[in-house]
Parts: structure tokens; sequence; C-alpha cells
């Protein structure tokens, strides 16, 4: 198979009938949940393996026939049209084959931590927050994933200062983890009499879910302050110290929720995103050597790049890290054509890592 490791291939082939043998041996039920979760993540492989090597073997038996018809052509024309299907399904499961292959995120079947704050442009840096929170809002609906409020700020004109959430559902952080970085609108704010086109931005940050098991938090290292909420909730906001801010000392890591009446439920919630927070600080640290060596366009995470554009007045939206521009701007922000942004960066990361893969010999997978 061309491009392709086959001795390792035939390696994993093997290392999953050798799981389904001991699996129908009923092991202990440690080992089988083990030997279930490597099965299960071997089988698409396998599966595309299987496919791939049975496509290969039609299209040489087409090819034969092509050849051996060549004194009747209406024979010989439906042979090299069969053997062209083929070629296009041989190429498609090669490709397949080769996605399989790469090294997975260990992350990306979480949800996520998502933080939406206003840069440059004030009371329109806000809005645009709020524009953008919503979107992601949206997006979560229309993939059946629950949005859960954390802490937010609301901007003085409308928006947000600042808002996280978290987006709670399969394969959320595989969808939007190329989101992360500065987003730059570019339109006439409600308030500009003259017509003139600002610029604002707004960072965005897309953390996943992080559970204790993840990251070991030493309790030593924290401190827990409560507080009197403030802002809209009457008299209980003034009364009640529900709120509670923790602090990471050794990282200086600080987080603060307080949209909870119950102090015990906001500090559940700010340990998960103090969680979010380290965990992603570390693994930044642990990939930035490799990361600076790779080079790659997308999934850099790097929060001060600029990483998109949306133009009001031409209705576009622009992303800059793989130059691509739909004229869809209000379906975008609706959420509705935001995965057409998310599928291709995708695409061009998995493309990145292909090319890496293949220009250092694979490795393991």
């Amino acid at each position: 198979m061309t491009n392709l490791p086959d001795a390792r291939l035939d390696q994993l082939v093997a290392r999953h009938a050798e799981i389904e043998h001991a699996l129908s041996a009923s092991p202990e039920a440690e080992t089988y949940v083990r030997l279930s979760r490597e099965f299960a993540d071997l089988s698409p492989l396998v599966d595309s393996v299987k496919a791939l090597r049975a496509a290969e073997r039609e299209l040489a038996d087409a090819r034969a026939l092509a050849a051996d018809a060549a004194g009747d052509r209406d024979m010989a024309a439906m042979a090299e049209e069969e053997a062209a299907a083929l070629e296009a399904q041989v190429e498609e499961l090669s490709r397949a084959v080769r996605l399989a292959l790469l090294p997975k995120d260990a992350m990306d079947e979480r949800g996520v931590i998502l933080e939406v704050r206003a840069g440059t442009g004030g009371d329109e840096a806000a809005l645009f927050a709020g524009d953008l929170f919503r979107m992601y809002e949206r997006f979560a609906a229309l993939n059946g994933w629950s949005v859960e409020v954390l802490s937010m700020t609301e901007g003085t004109a409308g928006g947000f200062k600042e808002i996280v959430a978290a987006l709670h559902g399969h394969g959320a952080y595989a969808k939007l983890k190329f989101e992360s970085g500065v987003h730059r609108v570019q339109r006439v704010p409600e308030t500009e009499g003259s017509g003139r086109i600002h610029t604002s931005a707004a960072t965005v940050a897309v953390l996943p879910e992080v559970e204790e098991v993840d990251i070991d938090i030493n309790e030593a290292d924290l401190r827990i302050d409560v507080f009197r909420a403030s802002g809209a909730g009457g008299q209980h906001v003034n009364k009640t110290e529900s709120a509670v801010r923790i602090t990471h000392i050794p990282t200086g890591t600080v987080v603060a929720v307080q949209d909870e009446r119950s102090q015990h439920k906001n500090k559940a919630r700010a340990m998960g995103m103090l969680r979010a927070r380290i965990y992603e600080a570390e693994r930044e640290k642990r990939d930035s050597a490799r990361a600076s060596e790779r080079k790659l366009q997308v999934g850099s995470g790097d929060r001060s790049e600029r990483i998109r554009t949306y133009n009001f007045p031409q209705g576009r939206v622009t992303d800059h890290r793989i130059g691509l521009t739909l004229h869809k701007l209000p379906e975008i922000l609706a959420g509705d054509a935001l995965s057409e942004l998310t599928e291709a960066l995708t695409t061009e990361y998995q493309a990145a890592l292909l090319a890496e893969a293949e220009s250092s010999g694979w490795g393991e997978r």
C-alpha cells in the first residue's frame, strides 16, 4: 500500500485479533475493561485496513481483466471504468487508514471550558464578545451539547467583558479546539453617527474539560477565599458570602465563580475551571518545543494570535491561518455555518500531521 507502513499495519491487525480472542475468554473485570478500550480504539483502523486491502485486490483484478480483454472493446471499457472507480475508493480508504494512524489527542472526546473576553474596542468589543458567545452557544445546541455559564461580567452597553462557560458534550473539544485566539470584527457600531467602520477584538480560549484523575492538584497549594457576590440578584447578593475565588499559588492562576447561591457549587465550578487552566498551561509548556519545530499553521493555541476577521460591510469571515474566506457572516454568527470553518481547520491540521508522519516514517501509533 503506497505511503503506508505495511509492517506496522500488520502488527496492529494481529494485535486486534489477539485482543478479540482474549476477550472471548472472559478475563477478569479490570483486564476486560482495559482490553475493551484498546479493541475499540483499534477497530476503526483495522476495519479501514481490511476494506483497503479488499479494494486493492479488486482493483488488481479489474486491471488484469482490462488487459486480458484488450480485443473486446466493450469488456475492456467496462473493466477500465470499474478500475477507475476502485482507484478512487482505494485513495479514499488509504487516507482513512493514514488518519487512523495519527496519534490521538486524549482530550478530543471531552467537553470544553469556553472563555470569551472583550479586547480592544471598548463597548463595541464587549458587544462583539457577546456575539461570539451566542455563536458558540447556538453551535453547541446544533450539536446537542449543553451549555453551563460558569461566570460572566456584562458590558456597560451590552455583551460581555468576560464570560466563561462549560460546553458539555462528546467531542466538543475536537470541534472547537482551533477557535482559541484573537477574533477581530470590522463594522459600524450602533453608536457611530458618521457611519465610520470600527475595528474591535475579542479573545477566545477553548480548554478541554479536565477530570481530577487527569491532573494532580495539591490542596496545600490552594488559597480559597469567599466573598459576597456582586451584580444583579437582589438582597441575597449583598448578604451571603457564596462567591468563591481560588488561587493556585505555584502558578499564580486565579479563578472566581459567583453565579450560584451555593458556596459549595461555586467551589466545584471554580475547581473545574482551575484544573482546565493548569492542565492547558502544562500542556502548552510541554508541547512548545515540538510546536516550534513543526511550525503548523493550525493548532498553535497562541491566544495572542489574530486568527479570524468578521467583516460586516462585506459580509465575509476570513480565517487567516488557512487563508479561507466565506461570504456567510450572518450564517456563521448564527452558528449554522461555523462547522464549515471548524471542519476546514481540522482538515488542514490533519494534512499537516500526515505530511509530518510520512516524512518521519510514521513511527509508533
